[in-house]
């Protein structure tokens, strides 16, 4: 009987200790689709990031606007002067990522595109003249719209070197770089390649069309070394950078 009790008593426990590990519901981890989980504010509120410094709660990004697609599409031009001495806003940072991959619906659907709803593009942000944001190479996250950061100090510079020297990369308040883990997409065979390039596509010209409706400019960088552009960012092997985008107000 005694052994029978022990035995009981320890099953209790366990089931107690297993309720406890998953009491956190979803709209406690932010990952309800479309749960407003974002605090209204204009500055970074503080978590703990990868690097062990602050991750950043990103302002909530409008749904709406006074700017119409038309006039955006028309008046859209790729720039790559900027002016140094006008920072970005964080609540314009935080416009432009949510343009390019920010969740928009219901099982986490986002702005751009995707095979399969596969997702193979993950978001940086390296930061050099950015109100309220720190210096440094930061990592979007989609799910709660908020920023990693990976890295402090501006490294534009760097990535400028590592893109051919080209000086808008170093000029602009802030470069967006947009990379993917094409392995991510290998249920599609042989057209798996092709779908991460289409959707780098979309959610860079997202990016584009943004910067237009925020009276900033941008343009769409390819020309760089990837082994040094991975090595600035600190990327995975396996992780393909695609794009360069600087985002500033015009000189």
């Amino acid at each position: 009987m005694k052994r029978i009790a022990i035995c009981i008593l320890l099953s209790i426990l366990a089931a107690t200790v297993l309720a406890a590990g998953c009491t956190g519901s979803l709209e406690e981890s932010g990952l309800v689709p479309g749960a407003d989980s974002t605090p209204a504010v204009t500055q970074a509120t503080a978590m703990q990031g990868t690097d062990g410094g602050a991750a950043i709660q990103l302002p909530p990004p409008r749904q709406d606007s006074n700017a119409s697609l038309e006039r955006v599409l028309l008046t859209r031009r790729s720039v790559s002067r900027y002016r140094t001495d006008r920072p970005l806003a964080l609540s314009e940072v935080s416009q432009l990522l949510w343009a390019a991959q920010g969740i928009t619906g219901p099982e986490g659907r986002r702005t751009a595109p995707s095979a399969g709803r596969t997702y193979p593009l993950e978001v940086y942000v390296v930061a050099g003249n950015v109100n309220d944001l720190p210096a440094g190479i930061y990592h979007y996250l989609p799910d709660g719209h908020q920023l990693e950061r990976l890295a402090e100090g501006d490294v534009r510079q760097a990535l400028s070197a590592a893109a051919l020297d080209q000086a808008e990369v170093r000029e602009a308040p802030a470069d967006i770089v947009i990379t993917a883990f094409p392995e991510r997409t290998r249920n599609f065979g042989d057209r798996a390649e092709r779908y991460v390039f289409l959707e780098a596509g979309h959610a860079a010209q997202n990016v584009l069309l943004q910067a237009v409706a925020l009276n900033l400019s941008s343009i769409p960088v390819g020309g760089f070394n990837d082994t040094r552009v991975r090595s600035v960012l600190s990327l995975a092997e396996n992780q393909v950078p695609l794009y360069i985008m600087p985002v500033g107000t015009k000189a």
